[in-house]
C-alpha cells in the first residue's frame, strides 16, 4: 500500500483485496507493507474511518491465511490498527508506533483499543492510548508489538514468508483459528477447540502427506486439501 497518510480510497482497496484473498484458495501467505518510507502517518484529512465497512483492520482479521506486516518509518492511527490485525509483525530500525486519537478528542475506530492491550498488556497500551506515547522499534520488539526487526533489506521478511510456505496450509489455517478463537475462551473450551481442529485435520490429505513425508524423510508436498 502507499505510505504517508491513509486515504479512504486505499482503505477501501485493502478491504476489497481481503475479500478477494478469502475467495482464492491458492494464496497461502499475505504480506502487508508500504512502498514509501512511512507506513502510515495517520488518516487523510476529511477521511471518516467509519465510512468503510468492513474497515481494513476487520477485513484483515477475517483472513484465514497468515498475514505478515513489514513496517518502516511512522506507523500511527489506522496504520497501527491494521498491523495489529496481522499475525506476524516485522519492523525496521527506524519504525515507530503510536495511537494519538484521544489527543485529538476522538477514539480509534478499527479495533485499536481492543487489540493493542491484547498485544502488549493493558498498562503499556494505556500509556500509548491515554498519553499518545510513541514507541520506537526496540521498545515495540521488547513489548511484543513487533516479532522481529528487519536489519538486512528484506531478508527477515523473506525468511518468515518461506517458513510459512513450508508449513501445511490447512494446519496453519487451523492453528490461526485456535490461537485467535482460543484466546477468547476459557481454557477448558480452548482445549476442546484444539481437539476438534485436530480431529478435522486428521481427515485431510495434507495430514496424510505430512506423515508420509516424515517417514520417507523427504520434504512434504502439501496440496491444501
Amino acid at each position: 500500500m502507499p505510505g504517508g497518510t491513509l486515504e479512504a480510497r486505499v482503505a477501501t482497496e485493502i478491504s476489497a483485496a481481503c475479500q478477494q484473498i478469502q475467495e482464492d484458495r491458492e494464496i497461502r501467505v499475505v504480506v502487508l507493507t508500504a512502498v514509501d518510507q512511512d507506513f502510515c502517518t495517520g488518516l487523510a484529512e476529511g477521511f471518516d474511518p467509519q465510512s468503510i465497512s468492513p474497515d481494513p483492520a476487520t477485513a484483515l482479521s477475517r483472513l484465514k491465511v497468515p498475514i505478515v506486516s513489514l513496517v518502516s518509518g511512522v506507523c500511527s492511527s489506522g496504520g497501527l490498527e491494521m498491523i495489529l490485525a496481522c499475525d506476524i509483525r516485522i519492523g525496521t530500525p527506524d519504525s515507530c508506533f503510536s495511537l494519538t486519537e484521544p489527543l485529538n478528542g476522538s477514539l480509534p475506530m478499527w479495533g485499536g483499543t481492543q487489540r493493542l492491550p491484547r498485544a502488549i498488556s493493558h498498562g503499556r497500551a494505556a500509556s500509548m492510548l491515554f498519553l499518545g506515547t510513541e514507541i520506537d522499534a526496540t521498545t515495540a520488539h521488547l513489548w511484543g508489538l513487533l516479532h522481529s526487526i528487519e536489519e538486512d533489506q528484506g531478508v527477515e521478511l523473506q525468511t518468515t514468508v518461506d517458513s510459512l510456505l513450508a508449513c501445511g496450509p490447512l494446519a496453519l489455517e487451523m492453528a490461526k483459528e485456535a490461537v485467535h478463537r482460543g484466546s477468547e475462551l476459557p481454557l477448558r473450551d480452548g482445549l476442546r477447540l484444539e481437539g476438534d481442529l485436530n480431529h478435522q485435520l486428521a481427515a485431510t490429505e495434507d495430514r496424510a502427506e505430512g506423515l508420509a513425508a516424515f517417514f520417507a524423510k523427504r520434504p512434504p508436498d502439501f496440496s491444501g486439501r
